[in-house]
């Protein structure tokens, strides 16, 4: 089982930038991370939008089975705009030693750093009992 919740407020800087050159780099920026969203072509949710004039992407799925290309989303969406901020949750089930936890993805300045989620890890018993036997 593959479960990701997340989002990022994708920046083309970390700087305040209100120019229509800020602006035409972020437009750019979006039309390449549309372009990868539709070429992914994924059940579950992968949004892009504008929203009061800022870009946000929204990543949630529920899949049988890991989903590389969500967690190369996550970095690729950072490293094309290296001022993006946000979280995913990632819980996988068949990540060898990882799979009793939830790993947080936090993105900050378009890097990636990963660390168990202790408010959601260890899932057994945090989340659901222990099976029974």
């Amino acid at each position: 089982m593959f479960e990701y919740h997340g989002w990022i407020s994708v920046q083309e800087s970390a700087g305040a930038d209100d120019s229509d050159d800020g602006d035409v780099l972020l437009g750019r920026i979006a039309e390449t991370v549309g372009a990868r969203i539709r070429e992914m072509d994924r059940p579950g949710l992968l949004d892009l939008r504008w929203m009061n004039g800022e870009l946000f992407l929204h990543l949630g799925g529920f899949r049988n089975h890991r989903d590389p290309e969500v967690l190369e989303l996550f970095g690729e969406v950072g490293r094309l705009a290296p001022g993006s901020y946000g979280v995913m949750h990632v819980r996988d089930d068949e990540d060898p030693g990882r799979e009793n936890e939830v790993r947080v993805l936090r993105m900050v300045r378009g890097r990636v750093h990963e660390d168990v989620e202790p408010a959601l890890s260890p899932c057994i018993p945090v989340l659901e009992d222990p099976y029974p036997g």
